[in-house]
């Protein structure tokens, strides 16, 4: 009987997943999904790997939070694909702090960390552990894994990790730790396929989406990265600042009496491409909208890019490939040609043809950097950490 794993991916509203068979070589896709409880009567939604429509049931808000939903995902598998082995399910978690460097089996220890660094990504952590709390209600006897955000950034060492404030603090946890890790590490990991040559090239993935960041890489391991210690840090994004004077917060808080917690609301769910724009958080709106703001907003993002991009190239003392990934880098086509132009001092050249059609490789001819469009794959990525840790029980 085949061992597959069930990776899901949690988002600010919805929860995407995948049923991935590990019984031999690369994860294999069987089916993927969407758990959505944005409408106000959450839906399922599952698909072929094709994108055929498989599946869809609907439950009103009640039944959505008392994980009726999971219920039905698990009773889809097993009608669907009852000849499989459902061996373990795993999860993105976006903050791992100091202790994660790789995949860990959830016990009850586990979440109670995870649930005490709410803290420090406190619009992620708590949609993480959702859907780990409601498998285990449903079948406790079910292996889970968490699989981290924050992994791929414990190769970064001092200086790139570290904050100047008092040492004291380091001690306990006050670092910079990166994250979309899994991202990172899948793109790493295609790059490698598709173009072994530049592994031991300065590369920087640009990771940009509703929630952006760039990681250098020096022979497949990062070295650097935009976001710190929370997930608020590095470039614009959607509804997020970015980096941002610490004195703006402190005058926040001095002169606008505002509280700690209006101003959290304010850095992660009012600021960005959103504040910037007064008009909305997704880049195709903007793109399309022929408003200032709009414009100006697009502006300061690929402004801000092209800074960091050039930042991460002075920790890898150059630069000789840049990719983009997510959903924006991707996508937006606008957006890779802006940054491009930005970073022509670097010897950034990009082929307006090849940029139009999003092909793979889009740096022209005479580009001292390669620069690609690789789609990312986080729940692939988590797919194999899980098929690793059963395979690894297996043996002993």
């Amino acid at each position: 009987m085949p061992d597959t794993v069930l990776v899901l991916n949690s988002g600010s509203s919805s929860i995407k997943f995948g049923l991935f068979e590990i019984s031999a070589g690369d994860p294999n896709l069987l089916c993927k999904g969407l758990l959505d409880e944005h409408e106000a009567r959450p839906r399922l939604v599952v698909k072929s790997p094709a994108g055929e429509d498989l599946f869809e049931t609907r439950r009103d808000a009640a039944d959505a939070d008392g994980g009726h939903l999971f219920a039905d995902v698990l009773a889809f598998i097993e009608d669907r694909f009852g000849e499989h082995s459902l061996s373990a399910a795993g999860h993105r978690i976006v903050h791992g702090g100091p202790d994660h460097s790789g995949p860990a089996v959830v016990t009850d220890e586990v979440v109670a960390k995870l649930e005490a660094l709410t803290p420090l990504a406190p619009l992620h952590q708590p949609r993480s552990l959702v859907p780990i709390r409601a498998l285990a209600a449903i079948r406790p006897a079910l292996t889970q894994i968490a699989c981290f955000d924050t992994a791929f950034h414990h190769s970064m060492l001092p200086p790139a990790s570290r904050f100047a404030i008092p040492r004291r603090y380091e001690e306990r946890g006050v670092r910079r730790y990166g994250f979309h890790g899994l991202s990172f590490e899948y793109v790493a990991g295609r790059l490698a396929e598709i173009a072994p040559q530049l592994v031991a090239k300065r590369t920087v993935i640009a990771h940009l989406g509703n929630g952006a960041s760039l990681c250098a890489l020096r022979d497949g391991r990062s070295v650097d990265t935009t976001m710190g210690l929370t997930p608020l840090d590095g470039l614009v994004m959607g509804t997020r600042s970015g980096t941002i004077d610490p004195g703006v917060l402190l005058y926040l808080q001095q002169h606008e009496k505002m509280s700690a917690e209006e101003i959290q609301h304010l850095l992660y769910h009012e600021s960005g491409l959103l504040g910037v724009s007064g008009l909305s958080a997704d880049m195709r709106t903007l793109l399309a909208s022929g408003e200032i703001a709009a414009q100006e907003a697009v502006d300061l993002f690929t402004f801000r890019a092209a800074q960091e991009i050039a930042m991460m190239a002075a920790t890898l003392e150059g630069l000789d490939c840049l990719v983009f990934t997510g959903g924006i880098g991707e996508h937006a086509k606008e957006v890779r040609s802006a940054i491009g132009a930005r970073l022509g001092w670097l010897g950034v050249r990009i082929d307006a043809a090849a940029n139009e059609a999003a092909r793979e490789r889009i740096s022209g001819g005479d580009s001292a950097v390669d620069v690609r469009v690789i789609p990312t794959n986080e729940e692939l990525t988590i797919a194999r950490h899980c098929a690793a840790v059963i395979r690894g029980r297996h043996l002993t």
